[in-house]
């Protein structure tokens, strides 16, 4: 009987594990972020601890580290997601020369691995002479989350009809009006999503950052030279804090779409 079930629900039983398994590690990162802070390395657990809750700010530079990867993060999404939206909307409204080159060097930062990128880019800067920090870092991000922001963009982009914007220059709305009420609506979805894996990216980038940083230290690099000397408790605590935001953020972008599709019916 079991086994019947089982084969008959098999693919739900596989999606289940798998999450199971993404889900864990940010299941031990919050368990810890309860333990009793003991000493450099905090991998065993002591007893249940409100201390690092209370005093997040208690490690020397993290909370500097943490808020300058959040500059960066949105600054990069900024400029990412305004260049990828218009890029996007050159490629696919668009016929200019070069535009199947374009098409393919856009999936180029996507295919190719960052260690890569990040060396070229640390080229590109010693060879300008730039100096090493927040610029070169937030160059860099922009760069790399570029790509990830005109596929999101040109996916939604694609997708739309142009009649409505025909429509809507037929009841004598100018470009601008067109662009604000019809276009720019319909692509938000698009745009919203190009933005938040820019963020993500950027807020998560370590190996791109640690070439092109210098002196500058990110939450990312601060993690990592943590773990080199001993994992302080209030890591945890900043790591449960994003996770539960970020899940928080997807269950009201998914109410807010169940909410919008409930009232598209209704009508």
């Amino acid at each position: 009987m079991l086994l019947r079930w089982i084969r008959r629900n098999l693919v739900v039983v596989a999606g289940l594990l798998t999450l199971a398994y993404l889900v864990l590690p940010n299941v031990v990162v919050l368990v810890f972020s309860f333990n009793k802070p003991n000493g450099r390395f905090n991998y065993a657990w002591q007893r249940f601890s409100l201390d690092a809750w209370k005093d997040p700010c208690g490690v020397p530079d993290l909370c500097g580290s943490l808020t300058l990867s959040l500059q960066l993060a949105a600054w990069a999404t900024l400029g990412a997601t305004a260049l990828g939206t218009m890029i996007a909307f050159a490629l696919v409204r668009y016929r200019f020369r070069a535009r199947g080159a374009v098409n393919s060097l856009i999936f180029l930062p996507m295919s190719m691995p960052e260690v890569v990128m990040a060396a070229s880019l640390l080229t590109l800067f010693l060879n300008m002479g730039a100096e090493l920090g927040f610029w070169t870092v937030l160059i860099a991000h922009i760069m790399f989350c570029l790509s990830f922001v005109v596929v999101a963009i040109k996916a939604r982009v694609m997708s739309m009809d142009p009649r409505l914007e025909e429509a809507a220059r037929d009841l004598y709305a100018g470009p601008v009006q067109t662009f604000l009420r019809v276009t720019l609506p319909i692509a938000a979805p698009g745009i919203a999503a190009g933005a938040l894996l820019a963020f993500a990216l950027s807020f998560d980038d370590f190996i791109i950052t640690n070439f092109n940083a210098g002196s500058t230290v990110t939450f990312p690099m601060f993690v990592w030279g943590s773990a080199q000397r001993g994992t302080p408790v209030q890591i945890n605590v900043i790591g449960t804090a994003m996770f539960v935001v970020a899940v928080l953020v997807v269950v009201a972008g998914q109410l807010l779409a169940a909410r919008r599709k409930r009232t598209e019916n209704l009508q």
